[in-house]
């Protein structure tokens, strides 16, 4: 089985907590963490890819270089001279994640500036991946122009796939993040939403209001995750809800839901239905928790379910 995997958005410097006033460094973000973890799911016939923009100097070329050797394609990277790439700091408090940025100069931003380029590298894929934070770094504009070019690959057959993802800080204001949240709902096939922040951010009261939302800005497949409680899915078949995986001693909430994003798509893609791709990606997430950092490579020997 063969196939095109894209995940678009920011991968950044990460700084994470390794215990004892101690940071290691890393390179990970959101839709990254997605490919990463997607590229251990899917056969190695599916080409797994990365889009963004990063600069010509010497970070960027070490973020390169340690996707590729991930086994990350990296031909929809594009390079500007004038920019670099974000950093981010994790810290830990009883496992609960918050973050530190800075990304003033982050060569994401540009993502859409190029549009000839932006369609080139959004054609032809099976599965296309963004986010929230994907939308979030960019201008109002580019917001446009981002979800007209996936609005195209998904009429030229891609699946698109859309996590919600907030990040309240890097939105103009709170009616701007409602409306990023439509715009990209609106140009997806399958989106993953989590109740907390969709509770915080329209007053939801149930997951069944989130499916409401999403279901009728187009979406086909809707799996709304709600931390260490029951994952609710809504397809064609209705709703339903998968029972939680309990984790008596998570570590670090760091790619939770980047993990899970995976696992859900791979399933997919691999043939499962929503409820046996939602099981696996309940799975996973349970597994990444435990430890720390973004990306767990020790969860992958042996296999995974």
């Amino acid at each position: 089985m063969t196939g095109s995997f894209l995940s678009i958005g920011e991968c950044m410097v990460e700084l994470s907590d390794a215990g004892n006033g101690l940071y290691r460094r890393g390179f990970a973000g959101d839709t990254f963490n997605t490919a990463w973890y997607a590229r251990r799911l899917l056969p190695a016939e599916w080409t797994i890819s990365y889009g963004s923009c990063i600069g010509t100097d010497a970070v960027s070329a070490e973020m390169c270089a340690f996707m590729a050797g991930e086994g990350i394609d990296t031909t929809a990277l594009r390079r500007l001279e004038s920019r670099t790439v974000g950093l981010y700091m994790i810290s830990l408090d009883a496992g609960e994640r918050s973050f530190s940025y800075w990304r003033g100069q982050s060569a994401a931003r540009m993502l859409t500036e190029d549009r000839v380029w932006l369609r080139g590298i959004l054609s032809e894929r099976d599965i296309v991946y963004f986010s929230g934070i994907t939308l979030a770094i960019l201008s109002s504009r580019g917001r446009d122009r981002l979800c007209d070019a996936l609005a195209e690959a998904r009429r030229g057959g891609a699946q698109i796939a859309f996590d919600t993802n907030l990040r309240p800080r890097l939105w103009e204001d709170r009616d701007t993040m409602r409306a990023g949240m439509r715009m990209g709902a609106k140009v997806a096939d399958v989106v993953l939403p989590s109740f907390d922040e969709e509770s915080w951010l329209f007053g939801d009261a149930t997951p069944a209001d989130t499916i409401a939302r999403y279901r009728d800005c187009g979406a086909r497949i809707v799996a709304v995750k709600d931390g260490g409680r029951a994952l609710t899915l809504w397809d064609s078949g209705g709703p339903r809800s998968l029972p939680a995986i309990m984790v008596q001693d998570f570590v670090d909430t760091t790619a939770a839901g980047d993990s899970f994003a995976a696992a859900f798509l791979a399933g997919l893609a691999s043939g499962k239905n929503p409820d046996a791709a939602g099981r696996s990606a309940m799975e996973l997430a349970a597994k990444v928790i435990q430890f720390r950092g973004a990306l767990v490579p020790g969860i992958f020997q042996g296999g995974t379910s």
